[in-house]
């Protein structure tokens, strides 16, 4: 009796004719993806750059890179007759006069935010459940090397508008680039051309980093990191009583992972659209154009700059000579050292655990956070430290909004973020060894009935 085949398979068998592609799409159709909510952060992270390119596309085409000086005679009114740059021009006629302007401006803006946030979540959930480990330890990096490399294209992106914030964030950018010791004058003048505000082909450089350079390296990494982890194919958390490291559990491409995927895609597209056509963000008129002698109290960057500012708002001001060289404290400790010290640490971390453990095997099944309980503390240790700095960040604005002595709120900062990481370590680490401690009576418990239920049945 013969049958007509599923789609799927009449799909490959068309394409194979054609191209010989078969086995590989019937391992392609085949390959397990995961299961758990957890893992869908990095296609958040996948699908929020894909419309980052896309708006960023359409944004390209109204945004002109010069600073050369125009009189605005556009539509919005409060601005009629400022002197600009054909930046900042540009992208008021952008977000005022273009049809969809502003919605693609905003949506590309959140996406940015989503973008770096999902990346965050992602790495979290990696590094509390251990997946940096062998044989997954150069996709760990490759991840950690994105986050590096996403910060920069943030700031780069909304520093391009030449409004009042966005040139308070080039100087202080400007600032910690000199601080660097010995290249740091020599960095600068790479970068700006000049002293700060930099020559004109600053904004041009800026530009082509920010639209071309820089999303290159962003895909290619993205592809490089897609390709080991399917090599590798995903961790996973152990469900089955007697799971191995060498069982694959999840759902296969077709016809289970694929259509969940498409929905995320849509769902994560539509999200980004609704927050930029319903939610404000970065409302560039309201700051003005940049002046040199102009600033703006409580101004803040993007959220994944505030640790940055926390950083250069809690280390004093101080100078540090070294032989005919000058560092300036702040802006170096503050801005520049701060966030090498954090990525250093991450980066280090999956060889320096291995070391110490002395575990070499392979690792597909995660931990449990309190599996592992030096990891967890370390890790929330590490993670308190940041936020303490991160929400030193806002101590200006806690003074803006609820009075708040800005003095005392510093010295507090610069207690918790000495203390706070202690406490953490140390309470953490209580709390995994107690939760420890509980699943072993519980296996026993369990175990305990077994036996008594065996012993009944005979």
């Amino acid at each position: 009796m013969s049958g007509r085949t599923g789609m799927p398979d009449d799909v490959v068998a068309w394409v194979d004719r054609r191209t010989g592609a078969a086995p590989f799409l019937k391992k392609a159709m085949r390959y397990v993806f995961p299961d758990h909510w957890s893992f869908l952060l990095g296609e958040v992270a996948l699908y929020s750059f894909v419309v980052l390119v896309g708006t960023g596309i359409f944004l390209a085409l109204f945004f002109e890179d010069s600073t050369a000086k125009v009189v605005y005679h556009g539509s919005y009114a409060p601005l009629a007759g400022f002197h600009m740059t054909k930046a900042y021009a540009s992208v008021l006629h952008l977000s005022w006069d273009v049809k969809g302007g502003l919605l693609m401006r905003q949506t590309h803006h959140w996406a940015a935010n989503i973008f770096v946030a999902a990346i965050v979540l992602h790495l979290i959930r990696i590094f509390f459940t251990g997946a940096f480990r062998k044989p997954r330890e150069a996709t760990y990096l490759i991840g950690l090397l994105m986050l590096m490399i996403a910060l920069p294209e943030g700031y780069l992106g909304y520093s391009l508008v030449d409004d009042l914030l966005s040139g308070m964030g080039l100087a202080i950018g400007y600032g910690v680039a000199l601080s660097v010791p010995f290249i740091g004058g020599n960095l600068a003048q790479l970068l700006w051309g000049g002293p700060f505000p930099g020559d004109p082909q600053f904004w041009s450089r800026m530009y082509i980093a920010h639209v071309l350079i820089i999303p290159i390296l962003l895909a290619t990494l993205i592809t490089i990191h897609l390709v080991l982890v399917a090599s590798r194919h995903h961790t996973q958390f152990s469900r089955l009583p007697r799971q191995t490291e060498r069982t694959v559990v999840g759902s296969p491409m077709v016809p289970s992972y694929a259509p969940k995927s498409i929905g995320l895609f849509f769902g994560t597209t539509g999200l980004l659209f609704l927050l930029g056509g319903l939610i404000q963000i970065n409302p560039i008129w309201e700051w003005g154009p940049f002046a040199t002698s102009q600033s703006t109290n409580a101004a803040q960057p993007d959220w994944y700059l505030g640790w940055l500012i926390g950083a250069l708002r809690i280390v004093p001001g101080f100078d540090l000579t070294i032989g005919d060289y000058t560092v300036v404290g702040n802006p170096f400790w503050g801005g520049a050292l701060f966030p090498l010290v954090v990525f250093i640490i991450l980066g280090v971390y999956p060889f320096w655990e291995r070391r110490r453990s002395g575990d070499r095997q392979t690792h597909n099944l995660l931990d449990r956070p309190r599996d592992n309980p030096r990891r967890t503390a370390f890790g929330a240790a590490l993670l308190t430290w940041v936020l303490a700095v991160f929400f030193a960040g806002s101590a200006d604005r806690a003074y803006e909004t609820f009075g708040f002595s800005y003095n005392a709120q510093i010295w507090i900062y610069r207690a918790l973020v000495i203390l706070a990481p202690l406490v953490v370590y140390a309470l953490t680490r209580k709390v995994c060894r107690e939760l420890q401690a509980a699943d072993r009576v519980e296996l026993v418990s369990k175990a305990a009935e077994e036996e008594a239920r065996a012993a009944s049945a005979r």
